[in-house]
């Protein structure tokens, strides 16, 4: 595939992304009965996506995403049930996904892939070490920090319930469906930026790759798995990129983390204003 058109075909994945999760939650909240506009869906979405590349484990994303939805007129009570069965629809397509891409590709993966990672970790195993001692640490720490008491969380928790019952099976069957649209862009990028390498590796293992690299993310402390993630995509965990590697980390960096990152700050800026972010990110400072 040429260079052009494997960017385009990335730009396209990048923008199918944010319409498929704007739709997912314009479509949990109208259920709800609060009517949300796309381009606030989308606001929404990006603003919480900003905040997640640049917090450990992204638990940033989510309270950006309530301050997002608070903002553009939803109720508390609606915005916690909605983002609720976000991860209830969601889940469970990853946890699909990880099952069928384990089955189908990781024998190739472990045949082909596997040995280039590994023989790329041992040239940096002190590195790898290290970093894996202070995921542990800060994944602990972290987890203390946002761990909330069931008392706390009891009463949202039970209006979670009521309105499941009350919401149409086709609305979380539409969720799940948009969220399993969401992990193929995302997982696709990788892939398809590595057929423009000179050697390509199988893609197979490629598709396996970049699934793990992705929502490893997810369980890792520093922001967007930094360092960890990018290390393990240079090692080889997606197939080798040769001499291209650091550009190709670069370029799928770009469609996965910072184009979200550009367009959740434009829209944070221009929803909430300059003033209100600096004022809420003091508050923040211990």
């Amino acid at each position: 595939m040429t260079l052009l058109a494997a960017h385009l075909l990335c730009v396209g994945l990048v923008a199918l992304d944010q319409l498929v999760r704007a739709l997912r939650i314009r479509l949990l909240i109208g259920a709800i009965g609060h009517p949300l506009s796309l381009r606030d869906a989308v606001a929404i979405n990006a603003i919480g996506d900003t905040a997640s590349a640049v917090t450990p484990m992204r638990i940033g994303g989510e309270p950006a995403r309530l301050a997002g939805l608070l903002h553009h007129g939803v109720p508390a009570t609606a915005s916690f049930v909605a983002q609720a069965f976000e991860v209830i629809t969601q889940w469970p397509m990853v946890i699909l996904s990880t099952v069928v891409l384990g089955i189908w590709f990781a024998p190739g993966w472990l045949e082909q892939t596997g040995p280039l990672f590994l023989q790329g970790l041992r040239r940096t195993w002190v590195v790898v070490a290290v970093l894996g001692a202070i995921s542990v640490v800060v994944w602990l720490l972290v987890r203390r920090v946002v761990h909330l008491a069931p008392r706390m969380t009891r009463r949202p928790w039970r209006r979670v319930r009521v309105y499941g019952r009350r919401l149409p099976p086709g609305t979380l069957l539409a969720s799940a469906v948009l969220g399993f649209i969401n992990v193929a862009c995302r997982t696709a990028i990788l892939p398809l930026l590595m057929t423009t390498l000179p050697d390509p590796p199988p893609l197979g293992p490629a598709i396996l790759g970049s699934f793990a690299l992705l929502y490893s993310q997810l369980v890792l402390p520093t922001p967007s798995g930094a360092g960890v993630v990018d290390l393990g995509l240079l090692a080889g965990a997606a197939g080798s990129a040769g001499e291209d590697g650091v550009t190709l980390l670069f370029w799928w960096r770009f469609y996965t983390t910072i184009i979200g990152v550009l367009v959740g700050a434009w829209f944070a800026l221009h929803d909430f204003g300059w003033r209100a972010l600096r004022g809420a990110v003091r508050r923040e400072r211990p």
